[in-house]
């Protein structure tokens, strides 16, 4: 039988360092034990050269014996650190435990894991055979673990919403739905956090924010995925310059913490991700490209003229929207935030000072990509109330909260809200095209 554990293992990277510390030909006289899977395999006269790799990375084990195992076998070694005769770090091995026997043959472990398919389906056998995506995922998890630094280190508490709410808000989108037995009630998974996290800051604790999976019952792109990851931020007595500044902030460290640089190469764009930066407004943005009306009929002809289809935008805030996609993002390459949108496309968002119809709303945008979306936050119960019956009226699909308004009734300090795509932004610091090389089990298609 096989043994169960295998007690007292370093990581592979640190006992390749110790390596390292020898001269060509020198074997240390500290022992270390190492654990992993054997990737590659050489005989050279009566010593087997063996490759080993664990999360960390990889070393060669050199036994002067014929050892009896497959590539892609799980084994535990014991031995001593030092450099081969051509100067590899490597580990000789005086105990060799086989701890899991491969059954089915790897891909080929030279080429690695082409089929981009089959990365996805089977995403094991990507991390197994491709170090670069192992390297890719393990920066996803440090760029995670610095944005929680940076908020809790801002004074920011971590809190837990419920996934499943008897009413979904917060974005335009579909939900999906679920059946809850015990209330028998039908309810949605999330499609943003937004609505419990500012009945926090109404309860008194000013600065929230809380990172985890939304969903939305919709299609798929290089962008878009139906479940998906989300950090949302409420911060009190704050603004949505506040907000800004913040966000640009936050994204120049965490480039500097997981890569090293604010520069990086996406979607075939050099990028500087440092702040500050640029800022420019949406309305301003369309008339440039000749598309700012507030008359429906006039925007849809003009869209129509540019070979936009536009049949089913059923109302003037989709064919904003709709503009915006198609001629303004694709222009935004450096990071620029794009702020003051209509009132219409904005259904919690403050109105600035100087005009009702515009608010306090922005996005922000890397390569022609929104990374997320911003507001200062209405905190008069009256006038949320009357954007949800708004929204309802003009066909968007966006359910009203009447416990969220009562809860505003109660009293909301001002608010500055803000939602950072998590998969969006591994795909610029990794440099990926599509969003499911940023996601270890995408959702896929049964194969016929």
């Amino acid at each position: 039988m096989l043994p169960k554990r295998f007690p007292d293992r370093e990581e592979i990277s640190a006992v390749r360092e110790a390596a390292e510390k020898a001269e060509p030909g020198e074997t240390l006289d500290e022992e270390h034990r190492i654990a992993g899977r054997v990737m590659a395999r050489r005989e050279m006269g009566k010593l087997t050269f063996l490759d080993l790799v664990d999360r960390s990375g990889r070393i060669q084990l050199i036994s002067e014996q014929k050892v009896d195992l497959d590539l892609g076998d799980i084994v535990g070694v014991t031995g001593r650190p030092g450099r081969s005769r051509r100067g590899e770090p490597s580990l000789v091995t005086s105990e060799l435990q086989l701890l899991a026997k491969i059954r089915r043959p790897l891909p080929d472990t030279f080429h690695g894991l082409t089929d981009v398919e089959t990365r996805y389906r089977q995403r094991y056998l990507d991390l197994l055979v491709n170090e670069e995506t192992r390297a890719e995922f393990l920066l996803r998890t440090r760029m995670v673990a610095a944005i929680r630094r940076y908020l809790d280190g801002n004074g920011f508490v971590e809190v837990e919403t419920p996934v499943l709410q008897p009413r979904y808000g917060g974005a335009f989108a579909d939900p999906f739905v679920t059946h809850y037995n015990e209330l028998d009630a039908d309810f949605y998974l999330r499609i943003a956090t937004e609505l419990y996290l500012k009945r926090l800051i109404v309860g008194g604790l000013d600065r929230v924010y809380e990172l985890g999976k939304d969903f939305r019952n919709e299609g798929v792109s290089y962008k878009h995925a139906p479940e998906f990851t989300m950090v949302e931020w409420y911060e009190a007595y704050a603004d949505y310059e506040d907000t800004m500044r913040r966000i640009e902030e936050l994204v120049e460290l965490v480039a500097r913490e997981t890569i090293g640089t604010t520069k990086v190469t996406f979607r075939g764009h050099e990028v500087d991700l440092a702040a500050p930066w640029q800022r420019v407004k949406l309305v301003e943005q369309l008339e440039e490209r000749g598309l700012w009306t507030r008359d429906e009929a006039e925007l849809r002809r003009r869209l129509n003229e540019r070979g936009v289809d536009t049949s089913a935008n059923e109302t003037w805030s989709k064919l904003v929207d709709h503009a915006l996609s198609h001629f303004v993002e694709p222009d935004l390459i450096q990071p620029t935030i794009l702020h003051d949108y209509p009132v219409e496309v904005s259904p919690f968002a403050r109105p600035t000072d100087d005009d009702p119809s515009i608010v306090e709303r922005f996005e922000f945008f890397v390569g022609g990509m929104e990374l997320g979306n911003a507001f200062s936050e209405i905190n008069d119960p009256d006038e949320q109330a009357e954007r949800f019956a708004e929204q309802a009226a003009d066909a968007q699909g966006q359910q009203g909260d009447p416990d969220y308004v009562e809860a505003l009734a109660y009293g909301m300090p001002p608010t500055g809200g803000l939602g950072l795509g998590i998969d969006r932004l591994a795909m610029v610091l990794t440099n990926k095209d599509n969003i499911r090389d940023t996601i270890l089990f995408p959702a896929l298609r049964e194969r016929d």
